[in-house]
């Protein structure tokens, strides 16, 4: 559709440019009919069975009836004479339609302007022309058949069949095919852009190491180190390693630049090549090793690897960006099977895009909120529900099929923003995190009290306002578990609070953080929960034994939140539960890796800081929002 829309504008332009003035006057009166109905089978069937012959609208009946048969050429003589055998018999049931509706005047004024056209086509019409005179039509055996049930429901089925045919069939004109490829040059230009950015950086990067690599051989040479300088020379070599010394090769290839460093201030003995061949195994490294280095490649209680600007650029298969938002984007989802994709942005629009990874993206619809929206979120079940909070207290639900609003809801007053909304996985039920407004101007301190409440989404009333205590801080992420039995809901105290959805109680909570917690989520198995904090700290938490740290990152040089109005850093898990994509002030994400992958990734670059991120529920495929006003979608080998 915006392919014909773009086409329409295209051939506006031009009649202006030539001055075409009549004929754009008639094009603009012909494209207000919209005779073709953009294509659209049901459209068309309703125009011919539900207005033109109820209406009894002939004429225009009788246009479109010309206006399909424009549609093939000459030398299509097949589908021509279909069209014309189709045309007589709804014609045929417009008399009828007439005759049972008690209009027999209007068969009269139809033959009196149509009947020397129709008597020309062939087709015998002469015993027709008595049907305003009879008594009773449908008892007349000539015409007994056109009265049936069973005729007309046959007529309706063959138009169908017959317009689904030529319409999924019919040429695309050249006209058309302009959009498509602008947007097929303009995602090249982008990707060759992007590969030579990336070819730019892959040249550094080895330049970098070949001048570490040069420096570190020279150290060894001037101290007499025969073993580190025997690996060095066989660094290129392609065999696989099996002694103490090719091992240290394989630390040399993985560690960064600082390591080596380390390395090469130290002293290698054979009892230290022994216990580094012990620290790795194959290509990764185990979780025992982060005990044993505390100031050298690893810390103690799983802190960082590397630093995140050494993290190698992740591997993609392809990329799509989708363009249209006008302003940054300050949430984007996947829904439960992956197929659509909701994307809002701060000038308060949410954009709807079906996605498929074999063929284009397309924009499904565009939703006008008219405020800031600051959470979103699908119905579990289907793809057919979204939910929108906003700035002002609004929680929309916009159904896709139906392509509009089917329920309006708003908070209270005294909670005018809905920080986040999450679904149950398996009740009609969502909770909406919504918060007073504060005193300052900061982030933390914007953010007032919270109102935790249950709403019913078959009756959209609220259930219940779940158990904070008095004047609790604000709520700003929530996360169900598999079952939908346990809530899980962070505050910008640092607490993390547990929720028995069943009692509507709170079972649990601990303080995770000293800063504001920006995002929750349950580990893939859900043993564990994470908590991204204001200050840029990852924390995996034990739920067997409460309070228990499993795992930690510190992202602080990517979350710089106390220096932002909106909390917009966020966190997402991909399906496998291996990868851990956070948001960035930077131009790039990164993507922590565990559970035995313990090198982290960095995303593809945007244009400006990423907002947003989310995983699809069962690809390795990550969406990320930018404040470029670009979404993108990544599938990553």
């Amino acid at each position: 559709m915006e392919n014909m829309q773009y086409a329409e504008e295209l051939v506006r332009e031009f009649l202006v440019f030539r001055g075409f003035t009549t004929t754009l006057q008639a094009f603009e009166t012909e494209l207000c009919t919209d005779i073709g109905k953009g294509f659209q089978v049901d459209k068309i069937l309703d125009l011919i069975f539900s207005v033109y012959i109820p209406k009894f609208q002939a004429e225009k009946l009788l246009g479109l009836m010309g206006f399909l048969k424009q549609c093939f050429s000459s030398s299509e003589t097949v589908l021509i004479a279909t069209v014309s055998r189709l045309e007589v018999s709804i014609l045929q049931y417009y008399i009828v339609y007439a005759v049972k509706s008690g209009k027999k005047e209007k068969i009269i004024e139809f033959f009196e302007m149509n009947g020397n056209d129709l008597l020309q086509k062939g087709h015998d019409w002469t015993p027709w022309f008595a049907i305003p005179y009879l008594s009773n039509p449908s008892l007349d055996p000539q015409f007994r058949n056109y009265f049936s049930r069973e005729w007309f429901e046959a007529l309706h089925l063959s138009v169908r069949n017959f317009l689904v045919g030529i319409f999924n069939g019919t040429r695309i004109p050249a006209l058309l095919k302009i959009s498509s490829e602008k947007n097929t040059v303009s995602h090249l230009k982008k990707d060759v852009k992007q590969l030579n950015q990336k070819l730019s950086q892959l040249q550094a990067l080895l330049e970098e190491k070949e001048s570490q690599l040069h420096r570190l051989g020279r150290s060894t040479n001037s101290s007499g180190t025969s073993t580190l300088s025997g690996v060095l020379e066989e660094s290129c070599s392609p065999t696989t390693p099996e002694s103490g010394e090719s091992e240290l090769r394989k630390q040399k290839t993985v560690a960064p630049s600082k390591s080596l460093s380390e390395f090469r201030t130290s002293s290698i003995s054979n009892h230290d090549l022994s216990s580094s061949s012990q620290l790795y195994s194959g290509d990764g490294i185990t979780r025992d090793s982060l005990h044993m280095f505390h100031d050298g490649l690893y810390i103690e209680n799983g802190r960082e690897m590397q630093e995140e600007e050494d993290f190698p650029e992740v591997k993609v298969d392809f990329q799509e960006t989708f363009l249209g938002h006008t302003s940054p984007i300050s949430r984007c989802r996947f829904s439960a099977s992956g197929t659509n994709i909701a994307s809002a942005s701060m000038d308060g629009t949410v954009r709807i895009w079906n996605y498929d990874s074999s063929t284009p993206a397309s924009r499904n619809a565009t939703i006008y909120c008219g405020a800031e929206i600051m959470s979103l979120d699908w119905e579990c079940k289907s793809d057919r529900l979204l939910l929108i909070g906003t700035a002002d207290g609004g929680i929309k639900a916009w159904n896709v099929d139906a392509k509009r609003v089917v329920c309006d809801l708003n908070t209270t007053k005294s909670f005018p923003s809905v920080l986040d909304i999450k679904c149950s996985p398996v009740e009609p039920i969502f909770v909406s995190a919504a918060s007073s407004r504060g005193p300052s101007s900061t982030y933390v301190d914007k953010l007032g009290f919270a109102s935790l409440t249950v709403w019913n989404m078959k009756t959209w009333k609220a259930m219940t306002v779940l158990p904070l205590g008095k004047d609790p801080p604000a709520i700003t992420s929530l996360c169900f578990n598999h079952n939908g039995k346990i809530l899980a809901a962070s505050a910008v105290d640092g607490m993390i609070h547990m929720f028995d959805m069943s009692a509507g109680l709170q079972i649990t909570g601990w303080p995770a953080h000293d800063s504001a917690i920006a995002s929750i989520l349950f580990g893939h198995d859900e043993t564990s929960i994470f908590s991204l904090g204001a200050d840029g700290k990852i924390f995996e938490w034990s739920l067997q034994n409460q309070g228990q740290l499993l795992w930690s990152r510190n992202c602080s040089k990517f979350c710089d939140l106390e220096s932002s109005n909106h909390c917009r850093h966020e966190m997402a898990l991909d399906p496998s539960g291996r990868r851990l994509l956070v948001t960035s002030g930077s131009v790039r994400a990164p993507i922590y890796q565990f559970q035995g992958h313990m090198r982290g990734l960095r995303t593809l670059p945007h244009s400006a800081a990423i907002t947003t991120v989310d995983w699809h529920p069962t690809l390795p495929i990550y969406l990320t929002g930018s404040a470029d006003h670009s979404v993108r979608v990544t599938s990553i080998l």
